[in-house]
């Protein structure tokens, strides 16, 4: 996602290209209306985008071992709970919550107990692994680089954990860090230029203003700037790559930078950012991106674990953890940018994944309530908060920032709100501390350390924004102001 610096310092973030691929998407105007109770309290209830992630912290905590996890019917708008077992109560607790009972084999423990085996038998470069609530399984994933050895291992590896447990596919391309090739922000460093995307627009805990982007592009430079040979006006303040998440925060040099709370979408539409909100299987998502602009998808697994071919250690892996999936695609230069939901909600900063948006692919993004809970982040001005348990309803149609073309915003969101991270198995793997050298994953041109915290004191300037606007680029946004347009 490009980002633009506009007069009187005030930050704002500029759209890429859309490419026009696939059947559109179109997020219609509509009321932001409540839930709909059921004539009977038999009938499953229908959630709006917020609704979701409350009701499945609430039965994870009311449930506890029975509880397996959670998903978003989106064609229904309701809320399905795996539980484990018979039990009439447990039954009953999940519809009287207005979800629907699914019952399953796997509980929480048998799949995190798979999750460790993988991580321990098969941390292998260009595999990653996500739990599948709709599967009740562990989703395990191996590039074209997996091959021979490797393969063999992986696949005894996922045979060992019993039947029904985990499954086994092939991923087309190449699993890596989506940084270089875009036009959002910029650092020069080791000789060569690092591109990457602006996620979301925040303040930072002693309440100067910051934005997040990828941890990845936070450990290749640490001054940004908003032009590819422009002066840095951000630096690098915290940085996590590789280990547990993949996120930088980076603070604005001018402490008077106004940095708004909203991703523009293009031709002057804003979606405005108002409140940080977990992920839920089979919730509908769009993302930014700096190189591919504008385009949405589904989020298909939780928790996923990545182990990144390192670029800095040959044969070496960089392991991240506590990912989202995704079969939104991207590509080089969309690292860090911004995955949002329709309501206004800040759900992820991308990561990496493999394939692009010509053939499609499998991205993963790093939760953006880690991110905030890790850094001590509030989101945009500090009034939207970040932490990963926030329930109310998102921005409707009424809170979008108006705009020439018109924009509708925000109304029903397809999918939402989160289930929490109880009802995830840690699909865990080596963290920073097992890697040597490990670097950012990407351009040829970059090279980096472990997972690394810069200090303000450290760096002299950097920044984000792109030069670059929305009027300077052809198919973006939207052009009849009738909502959000994307493609996937």
């Amino acid at each position: 996602m490009s980002h633009k610096r506009i007069p009187k310092r005030k930050a704002a973030i500029a759209v890429g290209s859309v490419a026009a691929l696939g059947a559109a998407a179109l997020l219609l105007p509509n009321a932001n209306a409540s839930q709909t109770d059921p004539a009977s309290g038999d009938t499953p209830k229908t959630f709006k985008a917020a609704g979701v992630s409350l009701v499945a912290k609430q039965l994870a905590s009311q449930l506890g071992d029975a509880f397996a996890g959670s998903y978003y019917n989106a064609e229904k708008q309701q809320v399905v709970v795996n539980v484990v077992g018979d039990d009439s109560k447990v039954v009953d607790a999940v519809r009287k919550a207005g979800a629907v009972p699914h019952q399953v084999h796997n509980s929480t423990a048998t799949l995190q107990a798979a999750a460790k085996t993988l991580r321990t038998k098969a941390t292998i470069p260009g595999t990653a692994w996500s739990v599948d609530p709709k599967t009740n399984e562990i989703r395990v994933s191996a590039d074209s680089t997996v091959t021979g050895s490797r393969w063999n291992t992986l696949e005894s590896t996922v045979k060992s954990l019993g039947s029904g447990v985990a499954t086994l596919k092939k991923s087309s391309g190449t699993f890596k860090t989506f940084v270089s090739g875009g036009d959002a922000i910029f650092a020069q460093a080791n000789g060569g230029g690092v591109r990457c995307s602006l996620g979301f627009n925040v303040t930072a805990g002693d309440g100067s203003p910051a934005f997040l982007t990828a941890g990845h592009c936070g450990v290749a430079a640490k001054q940004w700037s908003d032009s590819q040979n422009g002066r840095p006006i951000a630096t690098v303040d915290q940085a996590t790559f590789p280990g547990n998440g993949d996120f930088s925060l980076v603070k604005y040099d001018d402490p008077n930078t106004q940095a708004p709370s909203e991703v523009n979408v293009g031709n002057g539409q804003t979606v405005q950012i108002t409140q940080a909100a977990d992920a839920v299987v089979g919730q509908q998502v769009f993302r930014m991106g700096s190189t591919t602009g504008l385009h949405d998808g589904t989020v298909t697994g939780l928790d996923a674990t990545v182990n990144f071919q390192s670029e800095t250690d040959p044969g070496g892996v960089d392991t991240v953890t506590g990912l989202i999936q995704t079969n939104v695609c991207a590509e080089a230069g969309d690292s860090g940018g911004s995955l949002f939901t329709q309501d206004g909600s800040a759900i992820g900063l991308t990561s990496g994944g493999s394939g692009d948006c010509t053939a499609g692919g499998e991205t993963f993004f790093q939760p953006v309530t880690t991110a905030l809970q890790a850094t001590g982040a509030t989101l945009g001005a500090g009034g939207a908060g970040g932490a990963g348990d926030q329930s109310g309803a998102g921005a409707g149609a009424g809170d979008q920032s108006a705009s020439p073309g018109g924009q509708q915003g925000a109304g029903d969101q397809s999918g939402a709100g989160a289930a929490g991270a109880g009802d995830q198995s840690g699909a865990g793997a080596a963290g920073a501390g097992d890697q040597s050298g490990a670097g950012a994953a990407g351009a040829g041109d970059q090279s980096g350390a472990g997972q690394q915290s810069a200090s303000p004191g450290d760096q002299s300037g950097g920044a984000a924004d792109q030069s670059g606007n929305a009027g300077d680029r052809s198919g973006s946004g939207v052009g009849d102001g009738s909502g959000l347009v994307s493609s996937h």
